[in-house]
C-alpha cells in the first residue's frame, strides 16, 4: 500500500512524498497513525546524513497484523514506544529494557541512532528501503512496526493527539523523576527548562510528592505554565548568566543556602550540562535529562562534596508498565497531557510545526492525520 509521509533527506530538509509499505510479517503490526508528537530529535534527524523516515512519537490504530502477533488485533488502539525490548538480551534480564542491545537504536551511539539496528524491510521510498526513525517513522499515514513497539492505549477518555506524546517527552521527563532519580516525597527539586519535557519532569516530582519544585527558564510564559504543571517557585533566568551560577544562588537562598535535593537538566543546551550541579546541596543528585551528546567541560569544584550525576536514558523506560502507568495517571486527573498540547497540524504544515518548536512558541506541536 501506498501513503503519504515525511522524509528526511539528510542534508537538513525534507519533502512531503509517498511510500509503500508491504503487509505485515510474522512479528510486525500495521498501525493507521492518528497523531504524532514532534520533537528536537525529529529536527535533527534532518541532518544524518541520509534519507529517513520521519518521526519517533504516535498514537493510532490497528489494521493489520503478521501470523505470530498475539497481543494485538486490528480495531485496537495503541500507542508507539521506540525503545522496543527483546527481553533476552543482556540489559533487558538485568531490567534495562530501554537499553535492549538488540533492537534500542541509540544504545550503540553514532547521532542518536543505529543505522546496524535499523529494520529497512517493508518500507520503500522510491523503489529502494528506507529507515524509520528510531525504527518507528511516525510522521506518516501507516507505519509498519515489530508488536514490542505498541503499548495498547486502554482509556476512553485519552486522545490520540494526547496520546501520542507519552512516547518519549513525557515517558523522558516523568521516568527520569521516578524510574531513575527516585525523588522521594518532601525533597526539593530545581527543573532548569520549561519545555516538554522540563514540564513533565516538574509532574514526576509532584506526582512523588516533593515540597519545593522550583523551575528555571529564560521564557516567562513557560514559567506560567511550569506553575500550572506543578512548579512551587519560579527563576526567570537570563541569557547573560553563564553556566546559570546567578539562578543557582537564588536556588540556595530559597533552600536555606543548602541547595536543592535534585536538579533537573531539560534543556539539551550543552554550555548548560553542568549547571544542575551548581544548583543541589552536598550528597544532592543532577540529572542530565535532555540528552547532551556534545564535549563539555566541568569544573569540578561542582562535585564537591558527594554529589551524585546520572544521565538516564529515556527514564529508563519499562513500557509495558510505565505507559499503563501514565495513562491512569491521566485518567485520574494527576498528570496533565492536553493542557501541554500548543497547537496541532496537518502533515503538510511539518514545517510550521518545527518552527514554532524551535522558537519556543510550543510546550508540545502534534500532527494530526
Amino acid at each position: 500500500m501506498k501513503c503519504k509521509a515525511a522524509i528526511g533527506l539528510g542534508d537538513g530538509n525534507f519533502i512531503i512524498d509517498h511510500v509503500t509499505l508491504s503487509g505485515p510479517k510474522e512479528d510486525e503490526v500495521l498501525v493507521k497513525i492518528k497523531a504524532a508528537g514532534i520533537c528536537h530529535t525529529d529536527h535533527d534527524s534532518l541532518s544524518w546524513g541520509k534519507p529517513v523516515l520521519l518521526g519517533h512519537e504516535g498514537a493510532g490504530i490497528v489494521t493489520d497484523v503478521g501470523r505470530n502477533v498475539v497481543n494485538f488485533i486490528p480495531g485496537d488502539k495503541v500507542m508507539l514506544n521506540w525503545a522496543t525490548p527483546c527481553r533476552d538480551c543482556f540489559q533487558c534480564k538485568l531490567g534495562n529494557e530501554h537499553l535492549c542491545e538488540i533492537n534500542s537504536p541509540v544504545v550503540a551511539g553514532g547521532n542518536g541512532y543505529t543505522p546496524g539496528h535499523a529494520h529497512l524491510e517493508g518500507t520503500m521510498w522510491k523503489s529502494e528501503p528506507i529507515e524509520r526513525s528510531f525504527n518507528l517513522g511516525s510522521l506518516s499515514e501507516y507505519v509498519l512496526v515489530k508488536q514490542s513497539a505498541l503499548v495498547k492505549l486502554d482509556s476512553d477518555h485519552l486522545s490520540f493527539p494526547a496520546a501520542s506524546i507519552i512516547s518519549c517527552g513525557v515517558m523522558t521527563g516523568y521516568g527520569s523523576v521516578i524510574n531513575a532519580a527516585k525523588l522521594t516525597a518532601g525533597a526539593s527539586a530545581v527543573v532548569i527548562g520549561t519545555g516538554g519535557v522540563g514540564l513533565n519532569v516538574i509532574q514526576g516530582a509532584r506526582i512523588n510528592l516533593a515540597a519545593m519544585i522550583i523551575a528555571i527558564d529564560i521564557n516567562a510564559n513557560r514559567l506560567k505554565m511550569a506553575r500550572k504543571f506543578g512548579a512551587t517557585h519560579t527563576i526567570l533566568a537570563s541569557t547573560d548568566d553563564t553556566g546559570l551560577l546567578k539562578a543557582a544562588e537564588e536556588v540556595k537562598r530559597l533552600t536555606n543556602q543548602r541547595g536543592a535535593d535534585y536538579a533537573f537538566e531539560c534543556t539539551a543546551v550543552p554550555q548548560l550540562g553542568a549547571a544542575p550541579l551548581a544548583m543541589i546541596r552536598n550528597a544532592g543528585m543532577a540529572v542530565q535529562v535532555s540528552g547532551i551528546e556534545q564535549e563539555i567541560t566541568i569544573d569540578m569544584n561542582l562535585f564537591e562534596w558527594d554529589k551524585i550525576y546520572i544521565n538516564p536514558l529515556y527514564g529508563q523506560c519499562r513500557p509495558q508498565v510505565d505507559f499503563p502507568d501514565i495513562v491512569e495517571l491521566y485518567n485520574r486527573g494527576e498528570l496533565l497531557l492536553d493542557e501541554m498540547i500548543t497547537n496541532t497540524y496537518p502533515l503538510d504544515k511539518l514545517e510550521n510545526a518545527f518552527t514554532d518548536m524551535l522558537s519556543g512558541k510550543n510546550a508540545k506541536g502534534v500532527i494530526i492525520f
